[in-house]
């Protein structure tokens, strides 16, 4: 109880949290629920008409002075027959716990042998595996973690291709429910994507080749590593090219990798280059073919207050 007192000391006339009315040791356990297991990483997947491209950092944080390494990807492989990849976001312990528990999933199927991301005849059909093994963890962990103050918070992608159909990529969210990548959307981002998006953005379509497609996650992945502590080396890559069932093309990256080396230097050094390229912006006017200050015909440029009394609405 000393304990609680200090908190109200320290705390003031606040009120102390639900879990402290029910003890100091579920209160201890929420103030340390970012160690148990909170992540935050960047992942990409990418699905083209050659292949399929798969990206995953490795960084945990539980704060900004506790980092650990854990990696994000997992292979599936059955040769002949089925290749599949998962990367994975969110928090630790959820999804190591959804990674062991997919491996003997099983969905009801009826009169026929249940479903597992071992004998499904559709990705799709393994991506519901995958789903029921989120809802699993859910229902095994999902109250305590709820009571300790911790979300049920993980999102995957989920990808490869099963003998008989195209190749697929999936992103499965905390619900176990999931969406399918379409030729208008060919990659999925989990984690920390907004610093990687505009490259993908530019750059990946449909019939992008895989080593540039390989090429431009590498470089989405510098984009985030360059503005954002939460993602860090090493790095997995792997790259399936459609109708193998196999891949040999799976990588690991850490900062002594020669070609990610010359990624980063010559992606900052390029881009450089470009914006130096661009013509500055001329706000007296001149001899320009792209003027800046020129009226739109429909909005006004902001006007000024001068004075305590003056409205601009």
């Amino acid at each position: 109880m000393m304990f609680l007192e200090g908190l109200r000391r320290r705390r003031g006339p606040k009120p102390l949290p639900a879990a402290a009315k029910r003890g100091p040791l579920l209160l201890l356990i929420r103030c340390a629920a970012p160690s148990l297991g909170t992540a935050m990483t960047y992942c990409v997947g990418i699905r083209l008409d050659a292949g399929l491209v798969f990206m995953s950092d490795s960084r945990t944080n539980a704060g900004l002075d506790q980092f650990s390494t854990f990696r994000k990807m997992m292979i599936y492989e059955k040769p002949n027959d089925r290749f599949m990849v998962l990367l994975s976001a969110g928090n630790l312990s959820i999804s190591q716990s959804v990674r062991e528990i997919l491996q003997v999933e099983k969905i009801d199927a009826g009169e026929e042998e249940p479903i597992t991301i071992w004998n499904a005849k559709s990705l799709f059909d393994a991506t519901r595996v995958l789903g029921s093994a989120v809802r699993r963890v859910y229902r095994q962990d999902g109250l305590a973690l709820k009571a300790a103050g911790i979300d049920f918070n993980a999102t995957m992608v989920f990808g490869g291709q099963i003998k008989g159909e195209a190749m697929r990529l999936f992103l499965v969210y905390a619900a176990g429910n999931f969406i399918e990548a379409t030729r208008e959307t060919p990659y999925f981002q989990i984690g920390e994507s907004k610093y990687g998006k505009p490259v993908l953005d530019r750059m990946i379509t449909p019939a992008t080749p895989l080593n540039q497609a390989a090429k431009c996650a590498l470089v989405s992945m510098d984009s985030t590593l360059k503005s954002n502590l939460t993602a860090g080396l090493p790095l997995d890559l792997l790259v399936y090219s459609e109708g193998r069932f196999e891949s040999d093309h799976v990588i690991c990256i850490d900062e002594h990798n020669p070609y990610f080396q010359m990624i980063r230097t010559t992606w900052g050094q390029k881009l450089r280059e470009v914006f130096s390229g661009i013509e500055d912006p001329r706000w007296e006017g001149g001899d320009t073919e792209h003027p800046l200050m020129v009226r739109s015909g429909r909005y006004e440029p902001m006007r000024k207050i001068h004075h305590p009394g003056e409205k601009i609405v």
